[in-house]
């Protein structure tokens, strides 16, 4: 049996002839990816194990690092079937590649959605206090819930309409940049409209803080919603890492309107989109006070175990 899969394989597969940065390539992305998903981890391993970041605000900052664990692990499975197939000098679209270009925009986009529920969140804490309802365990899991399912759900026409398919230079199963109703209503669903509505946010809550300013606001009050648009304004870097980093993939999507993308232009694009996420993951950590505070504890208290024994 394994013999009629590999002699299948074999036959299905075609010859090419690599370029000499391919696997230094794939090589280095699989690092980026491999370190950002250690890092995924670690930060939902530490959200699940203190106390203290067991809160509402925390479950919405888990459900975006999970976004973004799902998204890397996925661009990790792609570039290793890359990997292996610049390595054997083949051309070979496996059974489950197309399904890997589908899950490549379905967590590409619960990604920015997540970060866009987080502004949600903020916004809703602000500007509706009393509204418990709204920051409520049950209504954040329903959202959480529903922004899962619906981009599921919306990113099927790519599937449906049969735009994903098997770029044999760039070794992905990708959507061919071309101007089309679905690759227009792609950009507009996974980027665009996510990355709007959060500077809309944004640009919102700072109208509302200073309003608040120059008005009778208790103090605790002024703090909070001070505390909130902060955290905004750092979703706003994290997305902004991605799109500058990701700027080439931008730039080819653009020329695909126009004329045909260069050669390898997925591969050039993805490497930015790789190392972005590392430093998305880096920069969540140093902007989520809970976790950097639980990491801090758990380093003071190693000293405090030790000296006993010394002792």
């Amino acid at each position: 049996m394994t013999l009629l899969v590999s002699l299948s394989k074999e036959l299905n597969s075609t010859l090419i002839n690599n370029q000499s940065w391919f696997i230094p390539i794939d090589i280095l992305s699989l690092t980026c990816l491999f370190l950002t998903i250690l890092l995924a981890l670690l930060f939902l391993f530490i959200i699940l194990i203190d106390k203290t970041c067991r809160t509402i605000p925390m479950m919405v900052v888990a459900n975006s690092c999970f976004a973004c664990l799902s998204f890397t692990t996925i661009m990790f499975w792609a570039t290793i079937v890359s990997l292996y197939n610049d390595l054997k000098q083949i051309a070979y679209e496996d059974s489950l590649c197309i399904f890997r270009g589908y899950m490549t925009y379905v967590t590409g986009g619960e990604l920015f959605y997540g970060y866009l529920l987080q502004a949600i969140y903020s916004y809703m804490t602000v500007v509706y206090p009393t509204r418990l309802i709204w920051q409520s365990v049950k209504f954040q899991l329903f959202l959480i819930c529903l922004m899962w399912a619906s981009v599921f759900i919306c990113i099927l026409p790519i599937l449906l309409a049969h735009e994903i398919k098997y770029q044999v230079d760039d070794q992905i199963c990708q959507m061919v940049l071309h101007l089309s109703v679905v690759t227009v209503y792609t950009a507009f669903y996974i980027y665009i409209i996510p990355m709007s509505v959060i500077m809309f946010i944004y640009l919102k809550l700072v109208r509302y803080v200073r309003g608040m300013n120059h008005r009778v606001t208790p103090v605790n009050t002024l703090i909070r919603a001070q505390r909130e648009l902060k955290m905004v304004y750092r979703i706003v870097i994290l997305v902004m890492i991605l799109l500058i980093l990701g700027l080439p993939i931008t730039i080819f999507f653009i020329i695909g309107f126009i004329s045909e993308p260069p050669k390898y232009h997925l591969r050039i694009a993805y490497i930015f989109a790789k190392i972005s996420l590392l430093f998305v993951m880096i920069t969540l950590f140093k902007f989520t006070d809970p976790v950097k505070s639980a990491i801090m504890k758990k380093l003071i208290q190693q000293p405090n175990l030790v000296a006993p024994i010394m002792a």
